[in-house]
């Protein structure tokens, strides 16, 4: 990857005109919830083919040459599609991923996201900007700039699927987001796992001190959403609710609570232990 030192110009004009990029993607939408209130908190663009082929086929052919055009043209599209679909009225946030390695300076690699939001009207104060915990980031002082200074701009940041890539909880004593969102392997079946339990318990209370927002990822059933609701996790993003939803805003479907009382009690009572 190249440092930051380097002349800006080149990858300047790949932002503007998205010239190096030689196929096309578009999003998925997932819904990011809070069954007890019935709210959805956000909707996360989540990388697709225009055939619906998944991220990974789409994310092998982004390279040095087209990073950070395809880091662009990520933004513009999720922007641009979830204003189509209504995500405007609704109320709820659109979540998008982001590259750091594909940000030069915070305020000058966001002027086309601002350019795109204000011609569609998306409201900016609810977009969340996501980095990803597991892409290695090879300047941790240039993240920490970048999230201070999407903060500074009114932005909502997080970091997606925390607790499986290159840093756990020290990386919260360098730059404090607003959300993290806690990896499916780390909530899988956290009602059964006495490690995991342990280890996301410790997260909950660290992000409750710091006030920093819990999302708990891949939750599929009802004991895992029960367990970690008596943690003090109240919002989760999983196929319990909805799938991604191709070019759409899925509807989530809401589970019933309150739960039977005998689970209730039991996931308590290992919450408490």
């Amino acid at each position: 990857m190249t440092t930051h030192t380097q002349d800006p110009a080149p990858r300047c004009k790949a932002c503007r005109d998205g010239a190096s990029i030689d196929f096309d993607f578009t999003m998925a939408f997932q819904p990011i919830v809070n069954p007890f209130n019935r709210e959805v908190y956000a909707y996360e663009a989540l990388v697709r083919g225009t055939d619906g082929a998944p991220a990974g086929e789409i994310l092998r052919r982004v390279n040095a040459e087209n990073l950070y055009a395809f880091d662009q043209a990520c933004r513009v599209k999720a922007i641009e599609l979830a204003s189509e679909l209504g995500l405007v009225d609704n109320g709820a946030r659109l979540s998008i991923n982001f590259l750091p390695n594909a940000v030069y300076r915070p305020e000058t690699c966001i002027r086309t996201t601002l350019k795109v939001a204000r011609r569609v009207g998306f409201p900016t104060d609810r977009l969340i900007f996501e980095v990803t915990e597991g892409e290695q980031v090879t300047n941790r002082e240039h993240l920490a700039s970048i999230i201070r200074s999407y903060k500074e701009m009114g932005f909502i940041t997080a970091i997606d699927d925390f607790g499986a890539g290159y840093a756990g909880l020290n990386l919260l004593a360098e730059f404090q987001p607003d959300v993290l969102k806690v990896d499916m392997e780390l909530t899988r079946r956290v009602q059964t796992d006495a490690v995991r339990q342990a280890i996301l318990r410790s997260i909950v209370d660290v992000c409750r001190s710091l006030r920093i927002k819990v999302i708990a990822e891949g939750i599929e059933t009802i004991e895992e959403m029960s367990f970690l609701e008596q943690l003090g996790i109240r919002m989760f993003q999983g196929y319990l609710f909805a799938r991604p939803g191709f070019e759409s805003l899925p509807e989530p479907v809401w589970p019933e609570i309150p739960l039977d009382p005998e689970l209730a009690e039991s996931t308590l009572a290992l919450a408490r232990a």
